[in-house]
């Protein structure tokens, strides 16, 4: 077996969208579960930004939601993607308020800012305690929202 690829780090962002006992979260439309999982919005910190506009920048691409705030920091988590991907994951992870009507699902898509086809998603509310299902350690820090 040869050796193993160097592990890059990078910076992330979780985000807990809850309303009335709900989390909300996405689904690959393209993609088995088997493959993807079940997720909540999430993605990459960019250079200059600071991690809650990253969340807030995150889930309105994943959502399409735009009213949208932070109402707290819940903690940071790291996260070993091996053997899918050799990346080691630094995870900010926020609880959001939404400020906005939506329906029990709806489609949404990620554009990737028009740098590769669009991701066809959607999005769907479950009952917190479910969250336990959540893709690659994504429902790390659900029990601080869980336990309030």
């Amino acid at each position: 077996m040869g050796a193993m690829p160097d592990k890059i780090n990078t910076s992330k962002v979780l985000c807990y969208i809850v309303r009335d006992g709900q989390l909300l979260v996405f689904r690959h439309v393209d993609y088995d579960l088997e493959h993807v999982g079940i997720q909540v919005p999430a993605g990459s910190i960019r250079q200059g930004e600071s991690p809650e506009d990253a969340a807030l920048r995150e889930a309105h691409e994943e959502t399409g939601l735009s009213q949208l705030s932070v109402a707290r920091k819940l903690g940071e988590t790291t996260y070993d993607l091996s053997p899918y991907r050799y990346e080691i994951q630094h995870r900010h992870v926020f609880q959001l308020r939404i400020h906005e009507p939506t329906k029990q699902r709806w489609p949404s898509q990620e554009l990737h800012d028009g740098q590769q086809p669009p991701t066809r998603l959607e999005c769907f509310w479950i009952p917190l305690r479910n969250a336990h299902v959540l893709q690659a350690g994504q429902g790390a820090l659900i029990c601080a929202i869980a336990e309030e």
